[in-house]
């Protein structure tokens, strides 16, 4: 999912951003306007602490066969609702779903494009890739493939890698995250090294598949930080976000009068 943030400055800045999943744990923060981009049917904004199966599990039905929330799970349906309304009322996020690699591709230099307008002060949180491989639009099949026409052999493009666009022309001065997950511990940190020089990252959050719920290496050109969760209870996420706030106010002080210049 991707993220982007941006303090108040230019209007339509206020209105368009970016994300690609997960709750937006920025807002208690600085930050002032979250936009999440993510694909219909993933996991929502304020969602996370519930039920996978979330109408089956914590719903139940009284014997006046109305519905209403089981009862374990009050304490965390309720914060969820209220949090999220919240943000809605308060303009705090705007969700913009996306199906297919080309609504995400366009939504993106949207919103990229939008938030160049602050310049330092935007932040891109580029939780994971939409996808690798894509059919192309004039490869796609008009009709209904028939199953009779034996083997299917399909030949798939690679998804262009935008990060380098978003960074060198959408938007250039903006704080950009963007995460590596593998499963080979022996690369983990050469590629997360990798993606921080190619596409000129500010910070590259690196994680295993088999252990990302608890753990995560913060990789940045000066140093690499990891960050544990010491019980079951602990937010990840919470840690994670507290450390790219801190790093992205450094870099906002660190620019030449703040959001009006680029950075030294």
């Amino acid at each position: 999912m991707q993220l982007s943030s941006s303090i108040d400055g230019n209007p339509l800045a206020k209105q368009l951003s970016s994300c690609k999943e997960t709750e937006p744990v920025f807002i208690p923060f600085q930050f002032c306007r979250l936009f999440c981009v993510y694909v219909r049917g993933s996991c929502q904004p304020y969602c996370r602490f519930l039920p996978d199966d979330s109408f089956l599990k914590f719903f139940d039905v009284d014997a006046e066969s109305k519905v209403q929330v089981a009862e374990c799970h009050v304490p965390v349906v309720k914060k969820a609702i209220g949090d999220y309304c919240k943000a809605i009322e308060g303009g705090s996020l705007l969700k913009l779903p996306f199906t297919t690699i080309f609504e995400y591709l366009q939504l993106l230099k949207m919103v990229a494009t939008s938030i160049s307008s602050v310049g330092p002060c935007g932040m891109f949180y580029l939780a994971a890739a939409v996808s690798d491989f894509y059919v192309p639009w004039d490869s796609m099949a008009k009709h209904k493939i028939q199953s009779g026409g034996g083997p299917l052999d399909m030949r798939l493009s690679q998804v262009p890698k935008m990060l380098s666009i978003l960074r060198n022309q959408w938007a250039p001065l903006a704080f950009c995250i963007s995460f590596k997950l593998e499963t080979d511990s022996d690369i983990l940190i050469q590629k997360a090294d990798m993606a921080l020089n190619k596409y000129k990252m500010n910070i590259v959050v690196a994680n295993l598949l088999a252990t990302y719920k608890e753990e995560v290496i913060i990789v940045t050109d000066k140093e690499r930080s990891t960050i544990r969760k010491m019980n079951k209870d602990e937010d990840l996420e919470m840690q994670i976000i507290k450390i790219l706030s801190q790093d992205h106010s450094k870099y906002i002080c660190g620019s030449t009068n703040g959001c009006n210049q680029s950075p030294d």
